[in-house]
């Protein structure tokens, strides 16, 4: 797996950082997300994927 995140769509929303914690994270700045990750272990898939389908502007790819 493989995720990518497009910082100029994000909306700083926090919907990542809480159902993956261990993956993404926010600026203080600015409240935008930043990938701690972009190659998460096997065992995150499922809440990654919960993420990028909450996520409100759509900022967040998975690929396999």
């Amino acid at each position: 797996m493989r995720v990518i995140l497009d910082q100029d769509k994000c909306v700083g929303s926090g919907q990542c950082v809480m159902t993956a914690p261990e993956v993404f994270d926010q600026r203080d700045e600015d409240g935008i997300a930043v990938l701690l990750t972009t190659a998460p272990d096997t065992g995150q898939t499922d809440v990654v994927r919960e993420a990028a389908a909450l996520c409100p502007a759509l900022a967040i790819t998975v690929r396999e």
